[in-house]
């Protein structure tokens, strides 16, 4: 059988590394590399790669390029705007890329309590080390449990109003609507895949892979994903589409993960 994403003891292996950059990309993280330090300076603590460009799948053209910068202290509106500013420059520079996203957070959020089994799992296991110490160092291992489950994507319920909030206000043209369509299936596949996760035992990012797992144990919901984890990879902007996954897809995937695993611990 194959590891599935774990280690000998059965704790999810870190995904992506520097060596697995495919050569098209290398100058856009160099680029990225030297505008995060120059930007942030001394106020960052590290700085991480995550996404298909670390994993070694990226597409020319296609893929996005996906940062998180872990600051010494608590992000501000100006923070986030730079990182926005030095997104929208990369993507603007580099044909490589379809889009740059910079998810921007603390030290102390990603090493508390409360996030030890999200953004901290999501930093010792997703996230590929860029600038920096590693906070994988100061965070436990992690395994395929009902627990990682319940605290990475047990809030669907709650973002569904606002995705329909984000479906009412997004222009009409399929420009507008390709990436809510991306964002949404991906998020939706995720979702489906941790709610069997622990059964299937590991740890996959791919959405094909993922939707896969989910249909063994839901075969009757099991082309729902399929569809979603197609349009992860290759986004159309249909209003249908969005509409079935608030009114639908989303709506069932909520209530069974709540009855399945519970639901996420609130944040503030």
């Amino acid at each position: 059988m194959p590891n599935r994403g774990l280690d000998a003891l059965g704790y999810i292996e870190r995904e992506g590394s520097s060596a697995r950059i495919p050569p098209p990309f290398r100058p856009v993280v160099a680029t990225a590399r030297d505008r995060v330090l120059d930007v942030f300076g001394a106020r960052l603590h590290s700085a991480y790669l995550y996404g298909s460009i670390p994993r070694g799948t990226a597409r020319v053209g296609r893929s996005d390029l996906d940062l998180l910068l872990a600051l010494r202290e608590e992000p501000t509106d100006a923070d986030h705007a730079e990182a926005r500013a030095v997104g929208e420059a990369l993507d603007k520079e580099f044909t490589q890329i379809d889009g740059a996203g910079t998810l921007l957070v603390s030290r102390s959020q990603v090493l508390s309590d409360l996030e030890r089994h999200d953004l901290g799992w999501f930093v010792a296991c997703l996230c590929t080390p860029l600038l920096g110490e590693d906070l994988a160092e100061e965070l436990p291992r992690y395994r395929p449990d009902a627990l990682l489950a319940r605290e990475t994507n047990g809030d669907l319920a709650l973002l569904l109003p606002r995705w329909r909030e984000r479906i009412a206000t997004a222009g009409g043209s399929e420009a507008d609507l390709r990436p809510l369509v991306r964002f949404m299936s991906r998020r939706l596949v995720r979702t489906g895949f941790t709610l069997v996760m622990p059964r299937w035992n590991g740890w996959t990012s791919d959405l094909t892979e993922m939707a896969e797992a989910f249909g063994a144990y839901y075969p009757e919901r099991a082309a729902h994903l399929r569809a979603a984890a197609v349009l992860g990879y290759e986004p159309k902007g249909d209003p249908a589409v969005l509409r079935s996954y608030v009114d639908d897809l989303g709506l069932w995937l909520a209530e069974e993960y709540a009855r399945v695993h519970g639901v996420k611990k609130p944040r503030p």
